[in-house]
């Protein structure tokens, strides 16, 4: 039987294999509330300041600030209100010494205003709501030069950087696009992954089963991965245990995707034939056998001509969070993503105890409760050919590398799924 060979702690073999991907250079324009949760290709500048106009943050009354200097409620000032500022509309209003005008939320001051004094911090003389204008207000509160106002460029000044390059655009990120007027964004174009499922004993799911036979669950669990970590998914099937059928698939699948992933055939045994696929498909090949992690230590890390190949355990659980740890790093490396972890995590407490064995990462499958003091992490312990131990998961609880396990109580990092 072989043996493993340049066995690596999680993070050396991430960034072994990492720094041998080249990142895509093709692109593709899409509006940009089409383009969530995509790519960016190019940094993008602010065409203009944000805002454009100086604006009031309070329903109230636009003021030069020093003639509210000293006013109190006991003392307060009295100002002759000219007008309204309406909305979506310029301020032609000119304010002299002890006027103001009306003002609403989001409105433009007028040039010679400075300062917005709150609606609630004012009172109409005589009590009653104007007819019409002019009428006078009391004050009784100052403002300061510039208080309750936006200013120019406040937000974001002209010509600013406001999204570097391989950033993953978030719902804020597209506000903020369209904000500015920006409503087409050039992005990386989706990494096409392909994917082989092997094993003489694997069907179609809808197949029905025979006698030693289980269905494909693997290209599909992968599929949804690469997909949420914003690739194209492209399943080519399942090939039987067959060392040339596996290796003609296996350069077909390559040669027109960006990254292959093959599931099962990663382990020692005479069946297991991934690793001599791989070494054939070309340069540089294999790069790595064998991640001190569980589940999942017969991962394959390879890359050929600067396209990712990883070779992935057949227990589905295994290969999920294998492709967690190498996958989704490897699809946003080829977005030019430099950030190797991009997946959410989380902090809270452990519920019970979790063995371990120092020199490995582990990776246990849990569910998360609200404690009402914060999160709680319960493992949920099972074998890594039993798919609903991630069914029933939010996360996986990290076990840091040469720890011999973790107590009821810690506080413990979760990967979320």
């Amino acid at each position: 039987m072989a043996e493993f060979f340049n066995v690596l702690p999680p993070d050396e073999a991430r960034r072994l294999f990492l720094q041998h991907i080249r990142p895509l250079g093709d692109t593709e324009t899409l509006p940009a509330l089409a383009a969530l949760g995509r790519i960016t290709h190019d940094a993008i500048v602010a065409p203009h300041s944000l805002p454009t106009f100086r604006r009031s943050t309070m329903d109230g009354y636009a003021v030069r600030a020093t003639d509210t200097h000293g006013a109190g409620e006991s003392l307060p000032a009295l100002l002759q209100v000219i007008g309204e500022v309406p909305m979506g509309r310029a301020a032609s209003y000119v304010l002299n010494t002890g006027q103001a005008v009306v003002i609403h939320t989001g409105g433009m001051l007028p040039d010679t205003a400075d300062a917005v004094v709150q609606i609630e911090h004012t009172q109409i003389v005589g009590g009653l709501n104007p007819a019409q204008f002019p009428y006078e207000i009391e004050v009784g509160r100052s403002v300061a030069c510039g208080q309750n106002v936006i200013q120019i460029g406040e937000d974001v000044a002209a010509n600013t950087e406001i999204l570097p390059a391989g950033s993953r655009l978030r719902p804020q990120d597209v506000g903020g696009l369209l904000a500015l007027g920006i409503g087409q964004v050039v992005l990386v174009r989706q990494p096409r992954v392909a994917i082989i499922s092997t094993g003489d004993e694997v069907v179609p799911p809808d197949t029905p089963l025979g006698p030693g036979q289980i269905h494909d669950i693997n290209s599909y669990t992968i599929a949804g991965q690469v997909f949420q970590a914003g690739g194209e998914a492209e399943i080519m099937g399942i090939v039987p245990d067959d060392l040339p059928a596996l290796g003609a698939a296996a350069a077909q699948a390559l040669a027109k995707a960006d990254m292959l992933v093959i599931s099962a055939g990663s382990s020692v045994s005479v069946r297991d034939r991934t690793i001599e696929v791989i070494e054939a498909l070309g340069q540089p090949g294999v790069l790595l056998h064998g991640v001190a992690t569980r589940p999942g230590k017969p991962t394959i890390l390879g890359v050929v001509d600067g396209k990712p190949v990883l070779g992935l355990p057949g227990n589905p659980v295994s290969a999920m969070v294998q492709f967690v740890m190498f996958g989704v790093p490897a699809i946003y490396r080829l977005q030019g993503v430099s950030r190797a972890d991009i997946k959410e995590r989380l902090w809270a407490r452990l519920e019970q105890n979790i063995a371990s064995a120092s020199g490995r990462e582990d990776y246990i499958p849990a569910r998360l409760v609200d404690a009402g003091q914060g999160m709680l992490a319960v493992p949920i312990f099972g074998k890594s050919n039993l798919i609903y131990t991630l069914v029933q998961a939010d996360g996986l609880i990290k076990v840091p590398l040469n720890v011999g396990g973790l107590i009821a109580g810690d506080l413990v990092e979760v990967l979320l799924l």
